[in-house]
């Protein structure tokens, strides 16, 4: 088999990478040319636990013959049609009542994309449609959160609050507003007022400050992924929802990391008992196995699409793609049947007290948090303080690097957080083994 150093050096004189790195690419770079379970392998015969799921979306694991058949199946009777208004096909349409029975009550129609960029990019516009359609054309603005991740599409990157991914695109499109992040280990409230109210007020205040007849949606994702595995306090979504309702703002619910059981519920927001006014998806609904992802909107929202003098001119050329709605419903069969969301509470659960027993008490774990089957081990220089390693000592990377040599593979936000998701079929005794290179690599890296 031709050399791992010989396969990076062709990549590097023709690829260009997603959050291209040259040299990352030539110190760290992998191979990959095999998967199984929660297993991958570079193309050198070494194996690595996928500590992410690939990108937080391999839910149901790698090599899922079944998943594999019915694209294949799929392929051979109908490869490809368009979505266009006047074109379907019976894998898009059962697929959208599939999630309609299996969604949010109130969320009953869907378009579907290729991923969640265009998801949430699909988002914006709809939201801009939908007060245009009303008579409230000045409703344009977007307000995130800080630390949330919502795709590096100009529009997508101007919601996303990580400020690394800006510099060399900015500006950023104008529109956009981020508010605190309600972050339970570094949000600090005012005296007397809950952290989760209290972030949740931040919203509130942003409105009044744009002005309400200006602000059409308030973007968020149920717990935050990218961003460091952020999951609010559990009075800040009840609260968020009673203010968009006060004030005439989509409430859209970023569930592209979160959907399809892997915070323990099937979807997110179900955890706070509120429904969202749009959601968008992606990721887990085919496992990664196809690029598949969508809105789905309230029928409200809809009947105004429906009725609307000007059609909606929003289009991709992939939308409701045959392949992907079939790999689709094959993987909410498995998610289904498997039961992912029980799963992902119980193992999630499971690694959260592992990682605390294990580096619960280091002096530089500040600490460590979680939702289902997703946690963050967050690293600092004080625990006293919370301050963090100067990012020019590259903690965060070394801890990456050493687990690595140890065979997990997973991702950091920036120096200061590792992100832990695995395949939701992961075996326990899987979990097990990266607890203790987690924490071998943190003993190796970080002194006490």
């Amino acid at each position: 088999m031709t050399p791992q150093s010989e396969l990076l050096s062709r990549d590097l004189n023709h690829l260009i990478h997603p959050l291209h790195n040259r040299r990352l690419h030539e110190t760290e770079g992998h191979v990959w040319v095999k998967g199984e379970g929660a297993i991958l392998t570079d193309v050198e015969g070494r194996e690595f636990i996928d500590g992410l799921s690939g990108l937080w979306n391999v839910v149901a694991g790698h090599g899922r013959k079944e998943l594999a058949d019915v694209a294949a199946r799929q392929m051979e009777t109908l490869a490809y049609c368009s979505g266009y208004a006047g074109s379907s096909n019976p894998q898009a349409i059962a697929l959208a009542e599939r999630l309609a029975r299996l969604t949010y009550p109130a969320i009953n129609r869907f378009f579907f994309t290729s991923g969640g960029a265009e998801s949430n990019d699909s988002a914006f516009k709809t939201a801009r449609y939908y007060w245009r359609a009303l008579g409230k054309p000045g409703k344009t603005k977007v307000i995130s959160r800080q630390w949330g991740y919502h795709g590096v599409t100009l529009a997508s990157m101007s919601a996303t609050g990580l400020s690394a991914y800006w510099p060399m695109f900015e500006p950023l499109v104008p529109g956009f507003v981020q508010i605190p992040s309600p972050y339970p280990y570094r949000y600090v409230a005012p005296p007397g007022v809950s952290p989760g109210i209290a972030a949740a007020n931040e919203l509130e205040a942003a409105i009044l400050r744009e002005g309400a007849d200006t602000v059409g949606m308030f973007l968020a994702e149920p717990v935050q992924g990218a961003g460091g595995v952020i999951p609010p306090p559990d009075d800040y979504f009840p609260r968020i929802r009673k203010i968009c309702d006060q004030y005439e703002v989509l409430l859209v619910a970023d569930e592209v990391i979160t959907a399809f059981g892997r915070t323990g519920r099937m979807f997110g927001l179900e955890h706070w008992g509120i429904q969202p006014d749009m959601i968008t998806f992606a990721k887990a609904i085919t496992s990664g196995y196809f690029p598949l992802g969508g809105v789905g909107m309230t029928e409200q929202i809809a009947k105004t699409l429906d009725a609307a003098a000007l059609p909606w001119m929003h289009a991709f050329t992939y939308s409701a793609h045959p392949v992907g709605c079939a790999v689709a419903l094959r993987t909410l069969d498995i998610i289904e049947q498997e039961g992912f969301p029980q799963q992902a509470a119980e193992k999630g659960a499971y690694l959260l007290k592992s990682l605390r027993e294990a580096l619960g008490d280091h002096p530089h774990v500040g600490d460590i948090r979680g939702k289902g089957l997703m946690c963050g081990v967050e690293f600092v220089e004080d625990r006293a303080t919370k301050a963090e390693f100067p990012a020019a000592l590259k903690k965060g990377s070394r801890v990456h690097t050493a687990a690595q040599k140890r065979g997990l593979y997973s991702r950091l936000r920036g120096e200061s957080v590792f992100c832990l998701a695995p395949p939701v079929i992961t075996p326990y005794p899987v979990l097990d083994r990266i607890v203790s290179i987690l924490a071998e690599a943190v003993g190796e890296t970080i002194s006490r």
